[in-house]
């Protein structure tokens, strides 16, 4: 960590250059066809993840955009590196981290994506601004994150390799390292069990508990927590899948309600560094189901809730603890479809 200090005062000394990588929106698929549903949520999380980053005013910025979303690069005062089908991502990545001296990735936890772009900007000597590699090795696979928070005392949703079940009662099937709800399906009959038995190589099954959808979006720091709002998910269930339809930023005002879970995970998990968000299943108990080390759809509606700059707070977390001061306080609602109001 010494390092990311001396480098990060160096950087105070000349423009400091920072490279925006969403892996979706930024050439990840660069060969195949672009995921409608993953393109719209990056794209939510970049231009706000931009729109924090011109208000400091202190940075040359660079982003990686697909070729086929040229048109939608409207912004100034950002270099844009365009994405084509010839090019090899994982060799202009690195490229430009060679280039800049903070990287911010966004990026799914799925095939390793997320993991990789850690180890490249961390192999470089560069300064990531998310969770390392090694935190994104965990949380980035739902039975690792289990059986972590599980030796720690802290309420986890129950999860176990899809070949290990009993097919009485409802469950979930899930990726091991999916993102959303993409692939996750609803088993309530013998049948649909049945259907299930192709998906036994990386999938994960969970019991399906009902209660309130909840998330949070923290920061963490080396063993400690520090949570910005609780957020509210809302979703359809269609076709035994959970669809997200919108997520009520900073619905609940009670913090100290969740604090004292944060500190725990913070400490059963010291090496998340960064935004970070956190869903709930919250019933009689409140029961983990998932850490995302990264950003998540929930930061798009930070700054218009709270007035927080995130970019700035992570910035403080290269030298200190970050200052979470609100200028206003109320819910804001993040559509799935890419519309924000205020309640």
């Amino acid at each position: 960590m010494i390092q990311y200090y001396i480098l990060f005062y160096s950087c105070l000394l000349s423009i400091v250059k920072i490279l925006v990588f969403e892996y979706i929106t930024g050439g990840g698929f660069n060969k195949q066809e672009l995921p409608d549903s993953l393109a719209s949520e990056g794209r939510l999380m970049l231009n706000a993840l931009l729109d924090n980053l011109i208000q400091l005013k202190s940075f040359e910025i660079t982003v990686m955009f697909d070729w086929r979303l040229i048109d939608s690069i409207g912004m100034t005062g950002i270099n844009a590196v365009i994405i084509r089908p010839e090019h090899d991502i994982t060799e202009e990545f690195a490229r430009l981290v060679k280039q800049s001296d903070l990287i911010w990735p966004i990026a799914p936890e799925f095939d390793g994506i997320l993991q990789t772009l850690c180890q490249t900007v961390e192999s470089l000597g560069k300064i990531l601004l998310t969770s390392p590699a090694t935190a994104v090795a965990i949380a980035g696979n739902k039975l690792k994150t289990y059986e972590l928070l599980n030796r720690h005392h802290i309420a986890a949703v129950p999860t176990r390799m899809v070949d290990d079940y009993s097919s009485s009662g409802e469950w979930i099937v899930k990726p091991i390292d999916g993102v959303g709800c993409a692939d996750s399906y609803v088993l309530t009959t013998r049948q649909d069990f049945e259907q299930m038995t192709v998906r036994k190589s990386g999938y994960v099954i969970q019991p399906h508990l009902h209660g309130t959808k909840t998330s949070l979006s923290c920061l963490f720091k080396e063993g400690s927590g520090w949570l910005v709002c609780a957020n509210l998910q809302r979703f359809e269930f269609i076709n035994q899948q959970y669809h997200l339809t919108d997520i009520v930023v900073n619905h609940h005002p009670d913090l100290g309600l969740y604090q004292p879970l944060i500190d725990k995970i913070a400490r059963a998990l010291p090496e998340l560094w960064g935004y970070a968000g956190i869903d709930l299943i919250e019933n009689e108990r409140t029961w983990v189901l998932e850490i995302n080390p990264r950003l998540t759809t929930s930061f798009v509606g930070i700054y218009d809730a709270l007035g927080i700059n995130i970019v700035e707070a992570v910035l403080q977390l290269l030298h200190g603890e970050p200052a979470l001061n609100p200028a206003y306080n109320r819910p804001i609602t993040v559509q799935a479809q890419q519309e924000t109001h205020a309640n």
